[in-house]
């Protein structure tokens, strides 16, 4: 009961920060992020995806052999600017929703139910599959300059994958922390490699394409709408975890929307100057896709040559790659705790630790993230037809509720704004049918079958919190309390200090105290029953011992039919089965118990009403 009386604490919330006050509030902050720190913890998916999107539009653009890669910057200046409307809209959200939740909240409000559900269940596969498709990109990068070490590349995902969860179970503040110094190499790479390229005529050097097949197509297509669609679709594989930020608004230090903004245009500004920039680098050296090398590696050998630079180029990328994955543990246990606080999931989802973080959001993404890396063994070409799918829906149902939003409010100029937002969801719209249509057959039907049995299982969840909220009556007044009449039963079996310890806790609560143990029908049985009845005469604790025969040699169930016979003799007398245990000083005592008292429990919530109290008596360090 406890557990949905905070819930609807929680739910009642305005989502307004509170005033400042004073060291409580500095404290929390402390485990909040900074502008610069929500650009580490939650641009990592974003940025690393310039080392996939533009390989993606040129693989596609190859079919039409060389001219077709001339239209690289045009589709990347489409991506740019899809990139804008993006970033714009997402800045709106983060004012309008600063309670975070990005897509989800703003369908919620202006959408209804249904719809916020399958932006969910669409975010919760993307983000899921991220975790999966980054861990899996990196370590395939890394196996790439060591061959070596390819037949271990599933142990290394998983290493990998345990090593940010564990970072993530740390706070949020300190995966950012680890991984400003990462992110920041990697945009000062590219970012050199960029302008060195700008001065170059010519490629430095051409060693890392050297003896590759050239993967351009040998029957060279038109290039028709229909290939620069699918171009466009591609390569805006890049614009995955733009959305990150609006989703985890909560974890920003107050101002918390102000900072979050600041993150968003920050983030879109790096990533479309290095799309574009690398876009512009692959037409001035008239790069060509080959087969077992990147685009961005042959583009950092042309800019910067092959040696320590390149390196820098290949390592920054393999790393960033491998923790891109920390943008969903930044984004998707926010998201959850909304969900849970929704009724949507379980309301363990919505708990937060010192530290500011959803612990076990972080631990199931890892979980299901783990068995995604052991269904595809560990290979990036089995996860990435079902990557981007779901990000482009919650893209496409986001820009369609800020349309709602802009027409509702009303406000200085809403008719631009409107018109910005439903351009932006054409776009998004048309990239989501072309990428599922061309992936369907590789895997994409998974999500499209995924996506309404995650939305079926979030009804399952809500209908179950409501049916324990009818029967609880939450939402109404209810009967004033009083008291009636207790019987405090303490199941024994020997005497002992934590006997007189257990009886004493049990005159202390009820009106009524009776102890009771449970006689085996053996000759060993009864002979203990017999030496605990002397005992009991000879220590007179003023309490009953009331002696409960077991036919068998069941320690519930005895115990069990003298509860239901207190209760039907007097049905107004609140029964209490109070259960004396042990609890050792150290963890690997517990294995040393005989776990009566678990066992007396379970029966006893099983099968009756009574209310269940265990005793625990710590040993100190000494007896041990």
């Amino acid at each position: 009961m406890s557990m949905l009386a905070n819930s609807e604490n929680a739910a009642a919330g305005t989502g307004e920060e509170p005033p400042d006050t004073g060291s409580a509030r500095s404290a929390e902050d402390r485990h909040r992020l900074t502008a610069v720190q929500g650009l580490a913890a939650l641009s990592l998916d974003a940025m690393a995806s310039v080392a996939y999107g533009p390989e993606s539009i040129v693989l596609v653009l190859a079919a039409a052999g060389a001219h077709g890669l001339g239209f690289t910057l045009p589709v990347t200046l489409a991506i740019a600017a899809l990139l804008a409307v993006l970033v714009a809209s997402y800045r709106q959200v983060i004012a309008a929703f600063p309670d975070g939740g990005g897509s989800y909240a703003v369908a919620k409000r202006h959408l209804g139910r249904r719809t916020s559900l399958f932006t969910a269940a669409s975010l919760v596969l993307d983000y899921v599959l991220n975790v999966a498709v980054s861990v899996t990109a990196g370590v395939a990068a890394l196996t790439s300059a060591f061959p070596s070490l390819y037949a271990d590349r599933l142990w290394i995902c998983l290493a990998v994958l345990v090593l940010v969860t564990g970072v993530n179970l740390r706070g949020i503040v300190e995966s950012a922390k680890a991984f400003i110094v990462p992110t920041a190499v990697f945009v000062g790479s590219i970012l050199a490699m960029i302008v060195v390229g700008l001065f170059r005529s010519a490629p430095a050097s051409t060693e890392a394409a050297a003896g590759h097949a050239s993967a351009l197509a040998g029957n060279a297509t038109a290039v028709g709408a229909l290939l620069l669609l699918k171009a466009f679709a591609a390569g805006c594989s890049a614009l995955t975890g733009v959305e990150a930020v609006a989703n985890a608004v909560p974890s920003f230090r107050a101002p918390a929307t102000r900072r979050a903004q600041r993150t968003e245009v920050a983030l879109g500004a790096l990533l479309g100057v290095m799309l574009i920039g690398l876009s512009v680098l692959i037409g001035r050296f008239h790069l060509q896709p080959v087969e077992g090398v990147t685009v961005l590696a042959q583009l950092a050998d042309a800019s910067l040559g092959h040696n320590w630079a390149f390196y820098v180029v290949q390592f920054a990328t393999v790393i960033l790659l491998a923790l891109a994955a920390n943008t969903s543990f930044g984004g998707l246990p926010v998201l959850m705790g909304l969900l849970a606080r929704d009724n949507y999931l379980p309301h363990v989802f919505g708990l937060k630790a010192d530290r500011q973080v959803h612990r076990h959001g972080v631990l199931a993404l890892a979980a299901v993230s783990a068995l995604l890396l052991l269904f595809s063994g560990g290979d990036v070409n089995t996860l990435v037809p079902l990557f981007a799918i779901g990000v482009f829906v919650g893209f496409t149902i986001c820009q369609i509720g800020m349309v709602r939003h802009w027409r509702q409010e009303r406000s200085a100029g809403w008719r631009g704004k409107a018109l910005l937002n439903g351009f932006g969801a054409v776009l998004t719209g048309v990239s989501a049918v072309v990428v599922t249509s061309t992936k369907f057959a590789e895997g994409a039907w998974l999500i499209v079958v995924a996506l309404p049995v995650l939305v079926l299982a979030f009804e399952v969840v809500h209908r179950a919190y409501e049916r324990i909220g009818e029967r609880l009556e939450l939402g109404r007044v209810p009967e004033a309390p009083r008291r009636c009449h207790s019987v405090v039963v303490v199941p024994v079996s020997s005497l002992s200090r934590l006997t007189s310890k257990a009886l004493t806790a049990a005159v202390s609560l009820g009106d009524e105290v009776v102890a009771v143990t449970v006689t085996q029908p053996d000759t060993e049985g009864r002979r203990a029953a017999e030496s605990l009845r002397r005992d009991w005469e000879l220590w007179r604790p003023g309490v009953d011992l009331v002696e409960l025969p077991a036919p068998t040699r069941a320690l519930g169930r005895p115990i069990v039919d003298y509860v239901r016979e207190l209760s039907d003799r007097h049905p107004d007398t609140r029964v209490t089965v109070l259960i004396p245990e042990v609890e050792p000083a150290r963890l690997w005592q517990r294995l040393l118990q005989n776990q009566r008292g678990a066992v007396v429990a379970h029966a006893v919530r099983r099968d009756t009403d009574a209310v269940i109290c265990r005793l625990r008596f710590r040993i100190g360090a000494q007896a041990g």
